[in-house]
Order: structure tokens, then sequence, then C-alpha cells
């Protein structure tokens, strides 16, 4: 498969989630997207009661200063869809550190991505790094819904404020700063898998763009 080369405008909306690669067969970042989450086909059986495993492990990232990740309104009051958006979060935060690092090889993806989203994220990250681009500012994530389809799996819908964020220039600290518009707001429809360790981790991820639940 021959993978697109990333526009640079791509690299100026690089923010947490990846943006999944249309040209690798995931979800785009276009028209045509849709509010439901992935997997909520299955049916939704309510919150079983577990919690998260307070000792699995989660590997520790602290983004340079330069850059911050605010979660609005994270916490619903249910033990397991908070569980869920804690990873969520967890995620977020290792995506944009491993683009901050230009590593797409860090093991804390692999410790929240699952299958061809983990594959994807590395791909994302990867293709930043060889453009020579990181990121900077404040990015912020929003309307989380949550819906657990049984004690193993859940789905996330969010949205992404990329307004303040930006991506810069490797090598010269450069900050490429551009205008805001509809597009500056991301849809995210992810599903989620808990694996033995307790751990719920992304396995699916679509995005959409300028969708009018996440623009003001």
């Amino acid at each position: 498969m021959k993978r697109r080369s990333l526009p640079v405008a791509a690299a100026f909306a690089a923010t947490t989630a990846f943006l999944t690669l249309t040209a690798c067969g995931g979800g785009g970042d276009g028209g045509g997207g849709s509010d439901e989450i992935a997997g909520a086909d299955q049916g939704a059986t309510g919150s079983p009661s577990p919690s998260p495993s307070k000792d699995a492990g989660r590997p520790s990232v602290t983004l340079p200063s330069d850059l911050s990740d605010t979660f609005v309104s994270w916490k619903t009051g249910d033990a397991t869809k908070d569980a869920v958006l804690a990873d969520v979060e967890r995620r977020v935060d290792t995506t944009n550190y491993a683009i901050t690092e230009g590593n797409a090889k860090l093991p804390a993806l692999a410790f929240y991505y699952e299958g061809t989203a983990l594959a994807d994220a590395r791909d994302w990250v990867a293709s930043l790094a060889k453009d020579g681009y990181s990121i900077t500012g404040v990015n912020r994530y929003y309307n989380a819904k949550v819906d657990v389809f049984d004690p193993a799996s859940a789905g996330v819908v969010y949205c992404e404020d990329q307004s303040k964020a930006f991506a810069k220039n490797r090598k010269t600290g450069k900050i490429y700063k551009t205008g805001v518009d509809d597009k500056s707001y991301v849809l995210y429809t992810t599903r989620l898998e808990k694996n033995k360790q307790g751990v719920w981790q992304t396995t699916k991820l679509t995005s959409q763009r300028g969708h009018k639940s996440c623009t003001p």
C-alpha cells in the first residue's frame, strides 16, 4: 500500500489523537462522518461495576512546557465511564508526547493502542517526524460521551479544539500559526477494549473536521 504524503495543512493540525489516514482504509478526516459510537451496534448493557486496575503499570509521560492538553468536564460520576475516559486522556497525552519526541516506537503507544489503531498511530507520528514537525500550544478536549457496551468494551465520542495548537519546525523552532475556522474543531469516534491488565485500549479511531457538534 502506497500511503499519500501528509500535506503541510495536516501538519498544522497535528494534535493528540492523530487523524486516521484515509489512504490506509481508515475512517477519514472528511464529510460523511457519523455521531454514532464505534461498536454501538452491539448494544449497550449499562456500566459494569469493576474499576480500572491501579497496578497496571501505566507509563508516565510529561508533555514539554510549550504544550498542554486540557480536558473539560472529563468526569461523569460513573466509576467505569470515568475509568474509560481516564485512559482516553492518557492515550491522548501519550500520542502528543510521541509527536513532540518524534518517536513512533515509543513503548507507551502500545500501552494505550491496540491493533490497527496502534499501526495508524505509529504511522502518523512517523510521518510528522519525517516531515520535520512537532506541535506546540494548547489542545482542548470536550463534549465527551461514553457508552459502555459490556465489561470489556466501550465507545467514546469527543471533540477537540485545535484553534490554539500549532505545528512547530523541529529544527528551527518556527511556529506555523493558522487562522481559526470550522476545521479547527474535530469530532473523534473511538472504540476501546479493556485488556487483562485493566487498561482501556483504543482499537478504533476515526475523525471528522468541522462537525456541527464541535464547532462553536
